[in-house]
């Protein structure tokens, strides 16, 4: 609905109030160049102490002398006296600044400080009357001038476009959005403490430039090099120079890192993204669930301090082991199909085809292919069903180009998923390592590529083939997505909730 008169009248008075804050700062910071005082020559200070290192051990410092510094959140004058907010890195302390404390002449500058500004402060860990704890200044120094007009301190900032555009600000603003972050860098540090010492790995790097986007079914971000005059990819996966490591003879490597896939946005989507993906020599794909529940465990344990995660209304225990569930057996069940029966592609097709399928070209469709759709279709949007933890087994050969046969039905592959609310949290196998069979699976996606009949088809990559032929050990791998794992160990809505600075549309001029 159009905004009537009285909205936009009030709207553009907001605004202009916003123009004349903005110009007294700038008059404000002349003002402070002309005495001498730019508080952009500032280079350092000395920070001895934090907001809630003081608050949690006031006994032990009470009357102690202290450096703080942070942004000024709430500034009350009162007359001779002050008192202001000041937020760190670990929160907000209140600071106690007198006239007579500081000189009359400092404490004036003082009073030109606004909202938004950064200062020092050295004085005196104390209490207040009315029991809190505080710093008594005893010097002032102002670190940074702020001219922009911080959100009103009531509302905060609630545009959820503006708080991803602005991400500063919302930092600022948001408690619990910082809370977020920080809980997110204990996430990924609690990874790596899992897997270099519980699983003996190594952390490398691996590129994000390629000529070829394997690794992966999706479609990938193009490029191109203009001194080498080639055209390049970003990756969509991290996996396949980290197995081309295992063949060099680095027995346990793993990556974090982003990927990039060109494709569509919601909630669990980004176009990028933070993938960690581990390999591991002479073990298998139980190692690799077995690292799954240790890490997800250990994460939980780290950030929440309980194995029991709360999303929404809904709770999860990840305290291993976790449930399986075979991918043909679910379909079976659902569908009442007998695919245990079914041998051939032909009868698959025909059964589908009672049950409600579809199908554009049968040629297209196999009895693999038709049970992993009817999953995706039919099973994983029962009510509960994935809610997990659980790993979903016993992946078709067909969708799965990278994984080794099973040994005891060659038609489905040693691979895993890992569900939890019903999110795919990670992806995993037993790895393939016979070249010969690894090219002719490649050959296959490679065709269904070139006829169109698979867009996301993983592509022809021979040097892959190649380094397969020098001989890569048994191993297995396992791919886990980050943020849909710090979005439900944070209670995050959005994946663009627990990235820093998610993908934007850019704004309209």
């Amino acid at each position: 609905m159009a905004e009537n008169v009285k909205q936009v009248e009030e709207r553009e008075l907001s605004e202009k109030e916003i123009g004349e804050q903005r110009q007294i700062k700038r008059n404000k910071l002349e003002e402070l160049r002309a005495m001498g005082r730019d508080p952009y020559l500032v280079e350092t200070y000395d920070v001895t102490a934090h907001s809630k290192d003081i608050k949690d051990n006031f006994e032990a410092m009470e009357d102690q002398e202290v450096r703080i510094a942070g942004r000024i959140m709430a500034f009350r004058r009162m007359g001779k006296v002050a008192f202001v907010d000041l937020q760190d890195k670990q929160g907000r302390i209140q600071s106690f600044v007198a006239r007579d404390n500081i000189g009359a002449d400092e404490y004036q500058i003082f009073k030109t400080y606004d909202v938004g500004d950064i200062i020092g402060v050295h004085g005196v860990v104390f209490k207040t009357k009315t029991g809190e704890t505080s710093v008594r200044a005893d010097e002032v120094q102002l670190l940074c001038k702020s001219l922009q007009v911080l959100p009103n301190k009531w509302h905060g900032l609630k545009d959820t476009d503006l708080r991803y555009r602005q991400r500063y600000v919302d930092l600022i603003m948001n408690e619990d959005v910082r809370d977020v972050f920080m809980k997110r860098a204990k996430i990924i540090s609690t990874m790596r403490k899992v897997l270099e010492e519980d699983y003996d790995l190594i952390e490398v790097e691996t590129p994000v430039l390629g000529n070829i986007a394997g690794g992966a079914a999706a479609r990938p971000f193009l490029t191109h090099h203009n001194t080498l005059d080639i055209d390049m990819t970003l990756r969509i996966s991290l996996e396949l120079h980290l197995k081309r490591l295992i063949v060099g003879g680095l027995d346990g490597v793993y990556e974090i890192g982003k990927v990039f896939r060109n494709e569509g946005m919601d909630k669990n989507h980004s176009p990028e993204f933070t993938s960690m993906e581990a390999y591991k020599a002479y073990v298998n794909l139980e190692t690799m669930m077995d690292l799954m529940e240790q890490v997800t465990y250990k994460c939980a344990m780290a950030v929440n301090g309980t194995p029991i995660i709360k999303y929404g209304d809904k709770e999860f225990d990840v305290t291993p082991p976790w449930k399986k569930i075979d991918m043909t057996e679910a379909v079976i069940k659902t569908t009442g199909i007998p695919f245990d029966k079914i041998l051939t592609d032909e009868e698959a097709i025909e059964a589908a085809k009672k049950y409600g399928m579809t199908f554009e070209n049968e040629s297209d469709w196999s009895r693999g292919k038709i049970i992993a759709e009817m999953f995706e279709d039919y099973c994983e949007d029962i009510p509960g069903f994935l809610d997990g933890p659980c790993f979903v087994c016993g992946h078709p050969l067909e969708i799965s180009p990278l994984a080794k046969k099973d040994p005891k039905d060659p038609r489905i592959t040693r691979r895993f998923e890992s569900y939890i609310n019903g999110w795919e949290l990670s992806n995993a196998f037993s790895e393939l390592n016979d070249p010969i069979d690894q090219y002719e699976r490649f050959a296959e996606q490679q065709r269904q590529l070139d006829l169109g009949i698979d867009d996301e088809a993983h592509p022809m990559d021979t040097d892959f083939v190649n380094a397969l032929e020098v001989g890569m050990p048994p191993t297995g791998g396992i791919g886990i997505g980050v943020d849909r794992l710090v979005m439900l160990l944070t209670d995050s809505a959005t994946i663009r909730d627990v990235q820093l600075f998610p993908t934007m549309k850019p704004e309209s001029k």
